[in-house]
């Protein structure tokens, strides 16, 4: 299966081309395996070769913040990717997996019931990134909103999905000190709390 990739104007047009799709691992997660030849930058044919493919579909997650109180919200949960790298309890977004059919800011808002029992406002859109496209196809939709955290903490989580989450209600100064004292390590809060930095520093947060 031949592709022309859509790239920005200005930029030569390259093709990649599939020769074998298979699934190679299909369980928790799923693991796709290809064997694919691609256009060189000069012109010629890179391949065949052999890739594996993470799917990992797309998700949401969302920053929460109080105005009257001055505060954010986060979660903190155990994570797997970490057992050999650092803390895997992480201090992180709300987020969720966005399921075939459902738009991204309404996951938002569930996840924001499910995950730490609050109602959020419009979720406003800060960006869209892909985690790590060298071997997954994971994008990840990172919103803003504003929400009442006066009462919100405690804990959280799915048991049939094997979650245990915990409420962290933070004020805004120590959130700004904890990011640049190393203390926030994955990637959808760290964009999420330089982009809410900047905007709040700045006096024009929506909403």
């Amino acid at each position: 299966m031949a592709r022309v990739t859509s790239l920005r104007p200005g930029r030569l047009k390259k093709k990649f081309n599939i020769i074998n799709r298979e699934t190679a691992y299909d369980g928790f997660f799923k693991v796709e395996r290809f064997t694919l030849t691609h256009d060189r930058f000069d012109g010629g044919t890179l391949g065949p070769m052999t890739r594996e493919l993470f799917e990992r579909g797309e998700a949401a997650a969302v920053l929460p913040y109080d105005p009257v109180n001055d505060t954010v919200l986060l979660i903190e949960q155990f994570r797997i990717g970490l057992v050999d790298k650092d803390d895997p309890w992480q201090l992180e977004l709300i987020a969720g997996v966005i399921e075939d059919g459902e738009m991204p800011s309404k996951v938002a808002m569930r996840e924001a019931q499910e995950e730490a029992d609050i109602l959020i406002e419009q979720p406003v859109r800060i960006h869209e990134y892909y985690v790590s496209p060298g071997g997954s196809s994971e994008k990840v939709h990172l919103y803003f909103a504003r929400a009442n955290l006066h009462e919100a903490g405690g804990f959280f989580g799915l048991g049939e999905e094997h979650e245990d989450i915990k409420v962290h209600v933070i004020e805004t100064d120590r959130f700004f000190g904890m990011l640049e004292a190393g203390q926030i390590t994955n990637a959808m809060t760290l964009i999420a709390a330089y982009w809410f930095r900047e905007h709040y520093r700045s006096g024009d947060l929506p909403g």
